[in-house]
């Protein structure tokens, strides 16, 4: 079959979120032919350019999200009058409220949030159909009068008090944020040989990455999958604290909207975890849709090390990761003073790099912390003191490799206050270590009952824990072989691929074909595509046109830049 890979930010850019998980995918399943649909996040992340492409990757067709070029359209006066409608029912959905879980209200209630949904649907397909028939929407999400179609909507009587608060400087990020959202609905992307001509529409990930999947089946009746490893509209409450109230609560507005859209138009939805499925569940996903897929990890670089336990220092812990204040070092040096007062020799390790300028500011901090608690200690009056606790990074001399790292320590210790599937967790399982996790995210999902876990925040339940396990060597190497083996089952690359490549054939086997196959008269071909030619192998010459039923028809010229190269010329 013919899958529409859908990505924001990632693959096939160099870097990026889940690259490595959708290559692994796409490299997995040989089988099936994929057209790559990539929105950029940077001019960096584009300069820095693709991973190498398998052959299964047929076409590449990229857009920034970061940048939209003034289109240069000049709307009519019909035109302008569909905007308007269309945008003023759409901000007016945002300011009515975004909450879309229906949990415990009462049917009223629950009509009334179907409603609104409905409006919002009917609005944002109908700014689509807006930019395919004009070329585009830029100019118009930039005017002065979306900003104020944005006030009206504010100001209106039943409209949500935090709206109504909004001030000039608000509305103004509103819109802003408005008009990159939306840039995706400006794509040439939806023609009859884009997204239009695929079997299956695969988003790996909500908030930009769905809208082009949501055009698709809008436009052409093409299914869509929808996977989260992290749920965006988690993502957008954890972020921009600083913002208005009235900032805030139009936004997660719009992004609560866009998720529940998502999620009813979506033949089958994937989370990465129960912890991203409740969320899916609670902004109004339909559990008959989910799947969970957890995702698939490279095993085979810790293997020496998972196979080797006894190859860890005894009195030593080992944090890895990404040095952030998500991460919660401060307890765990606070929770490792508790340590040391029971067992003098351990040692803490603390193995990963900083973060941004955040990250760098909280690894100074952290430094700090570590040599207020423990000053130097020198064994005798002649020799150099050292510090038990270390702050090191991967490809150094003492740890060279991820694995070296994990190998460091007899008990692996995740202390994070936010969480959401814990790639950590998963590598130290892999490694064959004991662990001790705070109860956040996904942890006691992944960890089931291989490993201690212990209350985020609380230093001495984390000290407790990891104080148990230091004294207990067969203890840890029991539950270090019961980690490796859960690991190797649920959270490997095979098990991700295909379990992707049974959703594949069920979606695509209760979706009727959709498409046209023309002659060169322009005359329809029944029974032009046989089952056959989904084999690999090209049976068939393909020497008619392809269309998507009912596809758009859209002017000449793309309103928002994008490109399309062969996939054969590999990375940029």
């Amino acid at each position: 079959m013919r899958i529409g890979l859908i990505a924001e930010g990632g693959y096939p850019y160099v870097s990026g979120d889940a690259r490595l998980w959708c290559d692994r995918l796409v490299r997995g399943l040989g089988q099936h032919e994929f057209d790559v649909y990539a929105l950029s996040r940077s001019e960096r992340q584009e300069d820095e350019g693709w991973v190498p492409l398998p052959p299964q990757v047929s076409r590449v067709r990229t857009a920034p999200l970061w940048a939209a070029e003034d289109d240069g359209v000049v709307y009519g006066r019909r035109a302008r009058r569909r905007f308007a409608e269309c945008y003023g029912e759409l901000v007016g959905t945002l300011c009515a409220g975004g909450a879309t879980d229906l949990s415990g209200v009462s049917g009223a209630a629950e009509h009334a949030s179907a409603t609104e949904a409905d409006r919002f649907g009917n609005a944002l397909y109908g700014l689509a159909e807006l930019a395919r028939d004009e070329g585009g929407l830029v100019g118009a999400l930039r005017s002065e009068a979306a900003v104020r179609a944005l006030e009206r909507a504010c100001r209106a009587r039943g409209a949500l008090r935090t709206a109504r608060e909004a001030r000039v400087p608000d509305l103004l990020a509103v819109a802003a944020h408005l008009e990159h959202a939306l840039r995706p609905l400006s794509l040439d992307w939806y023609e009859d040989d884009g997204l239009g001509s695929v079997d299956l529409c695969h988003a790996t990930s909500g908030g930009a990455a769905a809208l082009p999947g949501l055009l698709a089946h809008h436009f052409s009746g093409v299914p869509l999958l929808l996977t989260e490893y992290g749920v965006r509209l988690r993502t957008h409450y954890l972020a921009a604290p600083d913002s208005s109230p009235a900032v805030r609560s139009l936004l997660a507005a719009l992004h609560g909207r866009l998720a529940a859209e998502a999620y009813s138009r979506a033949a089958l939805i994937t989370p990465g975890n129960g912890h991203a499925r409740r969320w899916q569940e609670r902004c109004g996903a339909d559990r008959a849709k989910l799947r969970t897929v957890y995702p698939g990890m490279d095993a085979s670089r810790f293997a020496e090390v998972g196979e080797a336990p006894e190859c860890a220092e005894p009195d030593s812990l080992v944090w890895v990761g990404r040095i952030e204040p998500a991460k919660d070092i401060v307890s765990l040096l606070h929770a490792f003073a508790e340590v040391r007062k029971e067992e003098p020799k351990t040692r803490l390790r603390i193995v990963g790099a900083p973060s941004g300028a955040e990250g760098e500011a909280y690894l100074g901090h952290c430094r700090a912390l570590a040599a207020q608690l423990f000053p130097d200690e020198a064994e005798g009056p002649h020799t150099v003191g050292h510090n038990p606790v270390s702050f090191e990074e991967i490809g150094g001399p003492e740890i060279p490799t991820l694995a070296d790292a994990y190998a460091s320590g007899a008990v692996a210790v995740l202390s994070s206050v936010v969480e959401g599937f814990p790639i950590g967790l998963v590598e130290a399982m892999f490694s064959g270590r004991a662990t001790v996790s705070t109860d956040v995210g996904a942890v006691v999902e992944v960890i089931g009952g291989t490993g201690l876990v212990v209350p985020p925040r609380n230093p001495r339940a984390l000290a407790e824990a990891c104080v148990a396990l230091l004294r207990d060597p067969e203890r840890r190497e029991r539950l270090g072989a019961a980690a490796r083996a859960r690991a190797l089952e649920l959270f490997t690359v095979e098990q991700n691929v295909a379990a992707f490549h049974g959703i594949y054939l069920e979606i695509v086997s209760r979706t009727p074909v959709r498409r046209l196959v023309l002659d060169e008269a322009g005359d329809p071909l029944p029974f032009a595509v046989p089952a056959e030619a989904h084999v690999p192998g090209r049976w068939t010459e393909r020497t008619s046109r392809l269309v998507a039923r009912g596809g758009p028809a859209r002017p000449p010229g793309a309103p928002v830049r994008a490109t399309a190269l062969p996939a054969t010329e590999g990375a940029r």
